[in-house]
């Protein structure tokens, strides 16, 4: 499969025609990564972003065979505060149709978006991150430059914590319109909880997958602006080993 690659500081670009070849790819290099951390560890501890620019990759990697699945730790990068434990926008229920209800994993570890006391929650989930610090992590870039929810209004490139409760920018909640999950912004809840930049990125290996045009703005600012919290997603290229996979569609303006 022939594709364009180039290289910004630490930043490493692929560039396929179409999503199915990024995902294929992307699933491809991910699960020799996972294959070659079972040969090496007893368990491999994974944040997993949910969105649907994540369906190419988590669809092509469910057909990867020797994934050590039974040795995998499996968190969230983030969810909402307050949406029903059984909503399809929830993003536990997005990993679970889209990875987790298909394979044999060791640990289920999710967000309780449900638990009404949400610091009790977030001392909660800050205690797992502890415990199983990521060796890798799936992530995406938003609209607004965004990884995880850690929206330019939040991000925090030496953020002590390694999950935080924030805001949700507006663009972050119309972004999720535009991505089929709300049918208008008044149902797109307003707080979340996170984990945090410099936790995502004390992974080893980052897979960083961003198709669409409507990323192409975020896409360019990621690989173009100067590193800075008001685009968040440009600390990606100060990270060891981060690949970043591209459509035609999201690399338009690159």
């Amino acid at each position: 499969m022939t594709y364009k690659e180039k290289k910004v500081d630490n930043l490493n670009v692929k560039i396929f025609e179409t999503r199915s070849e990024m995902g294929a790819v992307a699933a491809s290099e991910a699960a020799e990564y996972l294959r070659q951390l079972g040969r090496e560890k007893d368990e491999i501890n994974i944040l997993f972003a949910a969105a649907p620019s994540q369906d190419d990759i988590y669809g092509a990697l469910l057909k990867e065979e020797g994934i050590p699945w039974e040795k995998v730790n499996a968190m969230q990068l983030d969810d909402y505060i307050g949406i029903n434990s059984d909503a399809p926008q929830r993003f536990a229920n997005y990993l679970k149709d889209h990875i987790f209800n298909h394979v044999q994993i060791k640990n289920l570890l999710l967000i309780d978006c449900e638990n009404p006391n949400i610091e009790d929650e977030l001392n909660k989930y800050n205690e797992i991150l502890k415990k199983h610090p990521a060796d890798i992590s799936f992530i995406g870039i938003g609209e607004n430059g965004h990884i995880a929810f850690n929206d330019p209004s939040v991000a925090d490139f030496e953020d002590t914590a390694l999950i935080k409760i924030v805001d949700l920018e507006e663009t972050s909640r119309v972004q999720q319109v535009n991505d089929g999950c709300f049918e208008k912004v008044e149902d797109v809840p307003t707080k979340a909880l996170t984990v945090t930049i410099p936790a995502i990125l004390k992974a080893e290996k980052v897979f960083c997958v961003v198709p669409c045009d409507t990323k192409a703005n975020s896409v360019y600012n990621t690989l173009n602006m100067d590193i800075d919290e008001k685009y968040p997603s440009t600390i990606l290229r100060k990270h060891k080993d981060t690949i970043l996979y591209l459509d035609k569609d999201s690399a338009a303006k690159i």
